[in-house]
């Protein structure tokens, strides 16, 4: 397998398709494209990050930049300290959900968001070309708890009142799968008046469950949940990124009523006209919401920059993804476990309801996530068949093919992080939904 390019950075298994070499070249590309002035490092729990993120101080003091190294930290810790400390930028040494063996790289933009497609292009290009600058020691700023002033400054958010939360004084279990956010969102939650019971929560980056914080990977965060009679539970990714959620009978919400739930109780508390933005595989639940306050969903292509780049455009305050991510502008333009966890229990705190209750009161579909290995398709040539196949339907090409129906759809891209192709759908039920997946992989074999 070769090593993974795209929108996301890059991704790799540690020692062989991403390696120290990997590293150097692509830290110093970055700091060529990037403007004078110091740069944040930081990384996941992975093991090896380790020897990584010291392969990358050298690689960027062999090009005499000022290192700010911030080690373990969550991503959108690390996208708010680059733009809230003005810095020309920052590299962020993780595979997100991708399991242990694998490692890569995020690219962060002087304005806090990743790097976007154009100066990606670029940093690849020079990466491939450069010759690469050496040297055997380097010196940087060891910065530890790097997370507490991303934890002050979400609290003070115009649009959480920490007060009432705290009067609440939710029982929340959090599961960081080991990871980058297993000290960053405990803290938050306990300043804010939550009692929290921590599982997973060491960053040795040993993953005991699957690193993708889906339902099925979720059993024991429900089990915890049960046993310790909480309120909630909140899981996330090994970067910390993306939030999921259990309910107090231990059932999984699912990612994509993250956003759902936290964009209801954000239109209630602010009754914001702004449109909220995400993208095209992101449930039809979240458009349902807004049209109970008069507001709507604008959708761009899959990826959290291309989300960002709306929601710059249209000047939208709350966007995000249906994986868990969620995007507060006021805050800053990333997907943020920190700030989703904290809008969440926002809504819960408008409502004397327990979880479960909350939950039903959303809009219920049901999605299928499928995905094909590319081998021998040619991706191009399959949409293209399925589009034929599907004329006269409404569609949108934006990102791949997505085919809409009235109360369904389904979509099928190339994926920006592995050699598949992603087939999703949704409809009311996962029957429905179930069959439009079939149908369309029957149309690419």
């Amino acid at each position: 397998m070769e090593l993974i390019r795209g929108i996301s950075g890059i991704r790799g298994i540690a020692g062989e398709t991403f390696t120290a070499e990997t590293v150097l070249r692509h830290v110093q590309a970055f700091a060529k494209i990037q403007d004078n002035g110091k740069l944040l490092l930081a990384r996941d729990s992975r093991q090896h990050g380790a020897e990584f993120i010291q392969t990358g101080e050298m690689g960027l003091s062999a090009l005499n930049r000022e290192v700010l190294n911030y080690n373990i930290i969550p991503t959108p810790t690390a996208q708010f300290l680059v733009e809230k400390n003005n810095l020309a930028g920052g590299i962020v040494i993780t595979a997100s959900h991708n399991p242990t063996e694998w490692n890569g790289m995020k690219f962060i933009d002087k304005d806090g968001c990743f790097l976007n497609a154009e100066k990606n292009r670029k940093l690849f290009n020079l990466a491939d070309e450069d010759e690469l600058s050496i040297i055997e020691q380097s010196t940087s700023n060891s910065i530890p708890n790097g997370h507490q002033s991303h934890i002050d400054h979400t609290l003070k958010l115009s649009c959480i009142n920490a007060d009432y939360i705290q009067q609440r004084q939710f029982t929340v279990v959090v599961d960081a799968v080991n990871g980058a956010a297993s000290y960053a969102l405990p803290e938050m939650l306990e300043a804010l008046g939550c009692r929290v019971h921590r599982l997973h929560c060491i960053p040795d980056g040993t993953f005991p469950r699957g690193a993708e914080p889906l339902p099925h990977n979720l059993e024991l965060l429900g089990k915890a949940v049960q046993e310790q009679n909480a309120d909630v539970g909140f899981a996330t990714d090994p970067d910390g990124d993306r939030l999921a959620v259990v309910d107090e009978n231990g059932f999984p919400l699912g990612e994509e009523y993250t956003l759902t739930i936290c964009a209801d109780g954000f239109l209630r508390m602010t009754n914001s006209s702004a449109s909220i933005v995400t993208n095209l595989s992101t449930t039809l639940a979240l458009d349902r919401v807004a049209e109970r306050y008069e507001n709507q969903v604008l959708r761009s292509a899959v990826g959290e920059i291309n989300v960002v780049n709306m929601m710059k455009e249209y000047g939208s305050k709350l966007g995000g993804e249906g994986n868990g991510g969620v995007i507060l502008s006021e805050s800053h333009y990333g997907r943020d476990s920190l700030v989703g966890a904290a809008l969440f229990l926002q809504r819960m705190a408008l409502e004397n309801k327990s979880l479960s209750s909350i939950f039903k009161s959303m809009p219920q579909f049901e999605m299928v996530k499928e995905k094909v290995e590319l081998k021998a398709i040619n991706a191009d040539e399959a949409l293209s068949k399925i589009e034929t196949h599907f004329n006269g339907t409404p569609k949108d090409n934006t990102d791949g093919l997505k085919l809409n129906f009235e109360n369904s759809w389904v979509h099928i891209r190339k994926s920006n992080t592995e050699p598949i192709i992603r087939i999703y759908a949704e409809a009311e039920s996962s029957k429905l939904a179930s069959e439009l997946t079939e149908k369309v992989k029957h149309i690419i074999s």
